[in-house]
């Protein structure tokens, strides 16, 4: 029997959708809560009116994630409910991806795209982990298959719900401006519908200002303009260098990988190229605007992008890859079919293998006694909290804390932003509560990673108190800070503890606040 492209379109695409869901359920819980995960929820405990308004005008970014997390906390859900919102819209971007690579090449292509796809480290990872980028990938889909059909059938309809899904994609990340600009470049190389594709994309740009606003924000935080000359990238070799990465992040990792998987990319675009011309042009379309945002960028470090920050090319690359196997498979002979099979099973085993050494929790889960250690931590915490106690960071012990007692304090100041956590202190009423600080000893910052921490109090002793768990030391004023001026103070002191027990975190968090003090 011949790969064709017969009815088992859907039924395929399903079942990679079932297989992912299967992975991503059963790993759900296994990967270690993240500060990030820990931010949206606790973003979420306010009304939706207050988190919007400080996702768009205080810290930038993602408003439709932070609602979605918003949604989860108000249905008494936590960082379960907020990683199941990523792993819905990851499973959901399979069926998206097939249909889309399809669209470009055909529909047995599309199946084996999406599956690539599905095993790809970027893809098992972000549809786990609670954060924006499944989503982002989910909207990016919508928002290119609804240009497309708008440019083949036109029809106000159709330029409207794709002016619909550029909006909800701008609302899920900051880098879907670049996804907008690619497909605005589109229109232009294609010269088809050029009159309703403008006026769709000038409504977009009205329509969308706060989510512009949220994405300047955003930039003004994380100290990003134009110029070039940023350390992370700014040059083509630096840029050549970065989308080398992002492949392997995008298949099965790099060095002995890399050769084999960009030669396979290569193909499959010489093909598409002889066949598909149009599709070439979109994905140039969605490299080159990138590439050339990066060269002309000044990124600091915490700025600098990485392989999510593109995961709506994702479909692309994984369409490259698939085409060359598909083309085997048809006309490679009586064994071209085996082949093909065999090619992809390589593949996906090298993308599962890729993910298990970049990111070993996700599989593994927590170092043996880490997992028990953070719960004591927490439960500690949960029991002894007052309303008014004042949190550095989006800890995940806090979080924890915070689903064993839903009254667990909300009052919680951003790291690593000067301006805002001066803004964030400002918003607590004086006097303040006691202060509460956590040093995790197996932190990935730290030089050295440890499953142990010597308890330690910051000078003097008898101003606080501390329980060490496993890697977690958790330090807590003994009495209310009262002024801000004094919370700054007792939190240097603290820190200063931190530089000592080779805390990474805590120079970063001292040098915040040392910032910070200027500002209040």
């Amino acid at each position: 029997m011949r790969l064709q492209d017969v009815d088992a379109f859907w039924p395929a695409t399903a079942a990679v959708a079932a297989a992912l869901a299967g992975v991503l359920g059963w790993f759900l819980r296994t990967w270690p809560p993240h500060e990030d995960e820990a931010l949206a929820l606790f973003v979420g405990r306010g009304a939706l009116g207050h988190v919007l308004h400080t996702v768009v005008f205080e810290r930038g970014g993602a408003p439709l994630h932070f609602s979605f997390a918003w949604l989860v906390v108000h249905l008494g859900g936590g960082l379960t409910g907020l990683r199941i919102v990523s792993l819905v819209f990851a499973v959901a971007s399979v069926p998206l991806i097939a249909l889309l690579c399809a669209r470009l090449a055909d529909r047995m292509t599309g199946v084996v795209a999406a599956a690539l796809a599905s095993g790809s480290w970027v893809l098992l990872f972000h549809g786990i982990y609670g954060r924006m980028y499944s989503l982002f990938l989910f909207t990016s889909l919508l928002s290119f298959l609804a240009l497309l059909s708008a440019l083949d059938h036109g029809g106000r309809r159709r330029f409207a719900l794709w002016g619909a899904a550029l909006l909800l994609m701008l609302a899920s990340h900051p880098y879907a401006a670049l996804v907008v600009a690619a497909q605005g470049l589109f229109v232009l190389l294609r010269r088809r519908r050029l009159r309703e594709a403008v006026v769709s994309l000038g409504a977009v740009g009205v329509v969308g200002i706060p989510f512009w606003w949220a994405d300047l924000v955003l930039r003004e935080r994380f100290d990003v303009g134009v110029g070039g000359g940023g350390p992370q990238l700014g040059s083509p070799t630096s840029v050549l260098h970065y989308f080398w990465w992002v492949a392997g992040d995008f298949s099965a990792g790099h060095h002995a990988w890399s050769t084999p998987v960009l030669l396979l990319a290569l193909i499959g675009a010489v093909l598409l190229w002889r066949r598909r011309r149009e599709s070439i042009v979109l994905f140039a379309c969605v490299t080159a605007v990138p590439a050339v945002a990066f060269m002309l960028a000044t990124l600091n470090s915490t700025a600098s992008p990485e392989a999510r920050h593109l995961i709506f090319a994702l479909p692309f690359f994984s369409l490259l890859l698939a085409a060359p196997i598909v083309e085997l498979g048809r006309h490679g002979g009586p064994l071209g079919p085996v082949i093909a099979l065999v090619a992809v099973a390589v593949l996906l085993t090298g993308e599962v293998r890729w993910t298990h050494q970049k990111t070993p929790p996700l599989f593994d889960g927590d170092p043996p006694g880490e997992t028990r250690a953070r719960d004591e931590a927490a439960a500690w915490l949960a029991s002894t909290y007052r309303p008014s106690d004042v949190l550095l960071g989006y800890e995940p012990v806090y979080l924890q804390a915070w689903e064993r007692n839903r009254s667990f304090s909300g009052h919680t100041l951003p790291r690593a932003d000067p301006a805002l956590l001066a803004s964030s202190l400002k918003d607590i009423a004086e006097p303040l509560g006691r202060g509460v600080w956590v040093f995790d000893a197996s932190d990935t910052t730290n030089v050295k990673e440890r499953q142990t921490i010597p308890l330690e109090l910051p000078s003097p002793h008898s101003a606080f108190e501390a329980r060490a768990y496993g890697p977690f030391l958790v330090i807590r004023s003994r009495r209310p800070l009262v002024t801000r001026a004094r919370y700054i103070s007792v939190s240097e002191d603290v820190m200063r503890l931190g530089r000592r027990l080779r805390i990474g975190d805590a120079d970063i968090n001292l040098r915040t606040l040392l910032r910070a003090k200027s500002r209040l």
